[in-house]
């Protein structure tokens, strides 16, 4: 372990960063988007690498993995009234974490049919190979005092590395047409909204050496082709040795079955071939929430930022 002195001289080497932001609303089917662009660059004037998390007063809604360049852009669903937005950049090696200002965002309160919104908290992970990270992913309702049954939104992701997996308990979110009653009387469904727990899991590197499948090695072909060959010879100028033949045949399969020829002999003998890890890398994981009412189907995603060391 790296003694805190030691840690203290590293920080204060790394250079200073600036994060900004700016967001554009819009309407989108009665509700409003927020197209939120973030910015990070160190003290040197170079953009830098890493990942920003978007928070609503204080609350995590989303987080994406910078660019090349420093930037990153993402589409956040807003319930009505007024948010405060503000991104967190995380830091690196070299750079040091910073927050943006606050920008001010408006939203219209919704209209039309009942629906939902997507936020995920945290809005970054980092894991080592073999390690699992939960994400809590929050499904907030929106107008849904018009539903006339209870509307259920089915969870997925995308994006995920090789070797990595998610699952979500419970896989599908249960939104009711009244508050439910574990809300505060008289608080909206939305101060209480159903949530899921992400579990995301990576896979370390096989501990075990294991020798791949082989066929048959060149020395044992050198053995069976050419009986094959001359035997099927023999059969084809004396018809009194086909029986033998048969019968012969039978034994050379039954031979090829039960040694190294067999792939199942390799592995039973042998074991599978290592399994790799998860690969290292910072990978941007979307999640996805689907809900339909038999004719149509709607769609709300957001993401967060998946880092494997």
């Amino acid at each position: 372990m790296m003694p805190a002195l030691a840690v203290s001289a590293q920080s204060a080497r790394a250079l200073a960063t600036q994060t900004a932001l700016t967001a554009e609303t819009r309407d989108q089917g009665g509700s409003t988007q927020a197209s939120v662009a973030v910015t990070v660059t160190g003290e040197d004037g170079l953009s830098v690498t890493g990942a920003v998390t978007i928070l609503d007063q204080g609350r995590q809604l989303a987080g994406a993995a910078l660019d090349a360049q420093g930037k990153a852009r993402l589409v956040l669903d807003m319930a009505g009234g007024d948010h405060l937005l503000t991104a967190e950049y995380a830091g690196d090696a070299t750079h040091r974490a910073s927050t943006s200002d606050t920008a001010r965002v408006n939203a219209m309160a919704p209209s039309g049919p009942p629906d939902f919104q997507i936020s995920v908290a945290p809005g970054t992970l980092t894991l080592t190979p073999g390690d699992a990270g939960t994400i809590v992913v929050t499904v907030t309702p929106v107008n849904n005092a018009a539903l006339t049954a209870p509307m259920f939104v089915a969870l997925s992701c995308s994006g995920l590395p090789d070797q990595a997996t998610c699952n979500f308990t419970p896989q599908r979110a249960e939104i009711l047409s009244s508050t439910p009653a574990s809300c505060a009387s008289g608080s909206p469904a939305s101060a209480c909204p159903p949530t899921s727990t992400m579990m995301i899991e990576t896979v370390a590197a096989s501990t075990t050496a294991a020798s791949p499948v082989k066929g048959c090695t060149p020395i044992a072909w050198a053995f069976l082709l050419p009986g094959a060959l001359g035997l099927g010879g023999l059969v084809a100028r004396r018809r009194w040795l086909s029986r033998l033949a048969l019968v012969c045949l039978a034994g050379l399969v039954t031979l090829l079955g039960t040694t190294g020829c067999n792939p199942r002999y390799n592995y039973e003998h042998h074991g599978p071939i290592a399994n790799p890890p998860t690969p290292a890398g910072t990978y941007t994981v979307t999640v996805t929430g689907q809900s339909t009412n038999g004719v149509t189907a709607t769609l709300h995603s957001t993401s967060f930022v998946l880092t494997v060391k």
